[in-house]
């Protein structure tokens, strides 16, 4: 196994483009299939989601067997061991202390001027669809990580999409993070057949304002498709990271963590960014031996084609050349494996999550640490941030003027009417009566 290295002062335009874009960027291929599912099930509704679960899935589904029943919550809560039960309680404390504390005030106000009162009300979003993936493996931690700031947050009805698995049900594991959540509305329907059915709605699967979740890249595809129709939430394509390392940084410890996201699938990045040529050497050999060691063939060769197309080493000149490259890559995760990392934050500014020191591997944050693993990729940490208890929330401005605030302000407001050529603005203030002498 080679592992690409990149000396990123001297690299050509075309490795640089290929690093920097990832495999998330271009959906077009995927856009025309997307958009053909999305109107199919605007126009046919549940027989459409049945048929492309069909040919997408292999399963078929009854008319009536679309939403889980709780006789399968039921069988799950029975199914899933035991440990594996206290592990999702243990992540779903922890995830929900960290959402809780992201809590805004319901309400506030200020006085801006004397009688010119403005602020917010905060209150939560009346329903959302919450999208687990399958593809690949089974994503309890999706579920909590989703679900924990819908439920903290308030959202009054909140469902859930994820796809079948090849007999026809759920990962026992999902369902039983769902329950300890408190979420009953499960539907076994997934890819853009899912995404157009709650954006368009059917006879079985509700219109919902908005989904949350990542997918595959018809997800994708179908949510940019329907962004007009329903809020498409945080953007998450294939999984990414990125390794801040100096010549302090253990090797074996770079290594395993380099490995994380890249054994997500063969479309992931994950980066080791360092200016030390001998870090990386050692980090290289770590790799392979790693590598070789894994049980799984499959994520193997993930974790190869990873290593030598979307990842691998970038060599940079400096400590401050792999602090600006990892503020322009603007990484989902990037952990910083330095002699100081804490004296790095303030200079480190996109990325959607940042984990300091050996000991916060990619995998605690991933699962269980509390802090959300759902997070912006493709370079989109430049401008959008994690997912948190304020997705699932939205503010209302409120405006208060007392007679006697409006008094004061009502030539300024006139006379930005007129400059701006609205007459009716304009008469609405001055032309409003008002008394000789304020009384409140």
């Amino acid at each position: 196994m080679n592992v690409q290295r990149v000396r990123w002062i001297s690299a050509d335009a075309e490795t640089k483009r290929r690093i920097m874009e990832r495999a998330g960027r271009d959906v077009g291929e995927q856009m025309a299939v997307a958009a053909s599912i999305c109107e199919q099930v605007r126009l046919r509704g549940d027989n459409a989601v049945r048929e492309y679960t069909l040919q997408h899935d292999g399963v078929e589904i009854s008319p009536d067997a679309l939403r889980v029943t709780e006789a399968e919550m039921a069988a799950a809560h029975q199914e899933l061991p035991e440990d594996m039960k206290e592990t999702i309680r243990y992540a779903a404390r922890n995830i929900r202390r960290f959402h809780e504390a992201q809590r805004p005030q319901p309400m506030w106000m200020m006085e801006v001027d004397d009688g010119i009162m403005a602020g917010e009300q905060v209150t939560p979003i009346a329903d959302v669809a919450l999208y687990v993936p399958r593809g690949k493996g089974s994503f309890p931690s999706v579920m909590l990580m989703l679900g924990t700031p819908a439920v903290v947050a308030g959202v009054e009805r909140i469902i859930v999409l994820t796809p079948p698995n090849e007999r026809g049900g759920v990962d026992a594991a999902i369902l039983f993070a769902a329950n300890v959540l408190g979420l009953t509305e499960i539907y076994r329907v997934g890819g853009a057949q899912g995404v157009a059915a709650v954006a368009h709605g059917a006879a079985s699967i509700p219109r919902c304002s908005k989904i949350m979740g990542p997918g595959n890249p018809y997800v994708t595809a179908a949510k940019r498709y329907l962004a007009g129709t329903i809020d498409p939430g945080v953007p998450a394509g294939p999984s990414e990271s990125l390794i801040l390392a100096d010549e302090f940084a253990d090797p074996h410890k770079a290594a395993l963590d380099l490995l994380i996201e890249a054994e997500h699938g063969p479309d992931s990045a994950a980066l080791l960014v360092t200016h030390s040529v001998t870090l990386a050497d050692a980090v290289d050999k770590a790799v392979q031996e790693a590598v070789a060691q894994m049980a799984s063939e499959q994520r193997r060769h993930y974790i190869t084609t990873v290593l030598q197309r979307y990842g691998g080493i970038v060599l940079t000149e400096s400590l401050d050349d792999s602090v600006a490259f990892a503020n322009a890559y603007a990484p989902e995760h990037m952990e910083v494996l330095t002699r100081d990392p804490w004296a790095l934050v303030a200079r480190l500014k996109n990325a959607g999550e940042m984990l300091l020191g050996e000991w916060t591997p990619i995998t605690l944050c991933n699962f269980l640490l509390g802090t959300n693993a759902i997070l912006p990729t493709g370079g989109n940490a430049k401008t959008v941030s994690a997912v948190s208890l304020h997705d699932f929330l939205k503010r209302t401005s409120i405006g208060y003027a007392t007679e006697a605030g409006f008094r004061r302000v009502r030539e300024h407001a006139e006379r930005f009417a007129r400059w701006e050529g609205f007459e009716a603005h304009a008469r609405a203030v001055s032309e409003r009566e008002v008394g000789e002498e304020t009384m409140r």
